[in-house]
């Protein structure tokens, strides 16, 4: 501008006809302007004149040609940017540089856009989905199996194991017998519902049963002393015309001679050795 001021409040020299600043009120010619005032340049490090655009951000200047991404060159005047560091950016350099991967597509996460964050891992929200429904996860309870993702439902419809006896899913621990999945408060004995997860117990048709019950409902009963056979411990029995005998009850009802692997008669209820049907 032209001066209606009279000389420079620095140099004092005449300001007529020749353009000036203003500051704090006090005119000053311009070389004594912008050897005072004029802000030094971040990129070149030359003051800002006062006829050049001063372009500032967080307390820091530069010359309009001077404001670029300090990666691609390109102008940041009027563009969005990021700061890394007191380094300028622009986002897609920014991008490219610091921000996170998309663990699915190993795409940039773009600056301010939506990501969800699982194991460490960070995702765009549409590639957070699950594998088999491919509906988003957003927050929802999640199991993942082999890296990928799935929402309960799917999982339990794919993978998870059914009890053998009430059909539910087995969410955790569980007990795997005849290479059957069950529950452990559903593997029980058949008769009396007890818990047979850390006892012994005897199966018959598919069912487990505790001890008791086996040798009062399920087991043969020796011909010889009536009390229940069991096969638990390996015990061994003879079987002969539907009835059955433990090993040591199986003798001469005459003599009491053990008839394992002898030749033997019966007569009526009896049997009988050799010697003894004989006579």
């Amino acid at each position: 501008m032209t001066s209606s001021h009279t000389d420079c409040h620095f140099c004092l020299q005449s300001l007529r006809g020749r353009k000036y600043a203003l500051r704090e009120e006090n005119a000053y010619c311009v070389p004594c302007y912008d050897s005072l005032y004029a802000n030094p340049c971040e990129e070149c490090k030359q003051p800002i004149e006062c006829n050049s655009k001063d372009l500032a951000y967080k307390g820091r200047h530069w010359h309009e040609g001077c404001f670029r991404c300090a990666k691609c060159s390109r102008s940041l005047v009027e563009k969005p940017f990021a700061a890394k560091d007191e380094v300028l950016l622009c986002t897609e350099c920014y991008s490219d540089e610091y921000s996170s991967k998309c663990f699915h597509c190993q795409k940039t996460i773009m600056p301010g856009s939506r990501k969800m964050e699982f194991k460490g891992s960070s995702w765009h929200e549409s590639c957070f989905v699950c594998q088999y429904c491919r509906q988003p996860l957003g927050t929802k309870p999640l199991i993942t199996k082999d890296n990928e993702n799935y929402c309960v439902p799917c999982f339990e419809k794919q993978f998870a194991h059914h009890c053998y006896a009430c059909k539910k899913v087995i969410t955790s621990g569980g007990v795997t017998y005849d290479d059957q999945p069950w529950h452990k408060e559903c593997f029980v004995c058949a008769v009396c519902k007890t818990q047979l997860s850390s006892q012994r117990f005897i199966s018959k048709d598919e069912y487990p049963y505790c001890v008791d019950c086996f040798s009062k409902f399920c087991a043969r009963k020796c011909a010889a002393c009536k009390k229940p056979i069991t096969a638990l411990g390996g015990a061994k029995y003879i079987s002969f015309e539907e009835r059955q005998w433990h090993v040591e009850c199986f003798s001469c009802s005459k003599c009491s001679v053990s008839l394992v692997g002898q030749e033997f008669l019966t007569r009526q209820d009896d049997i009988l050795c050799h010697k003894c049907g004989s006579a």
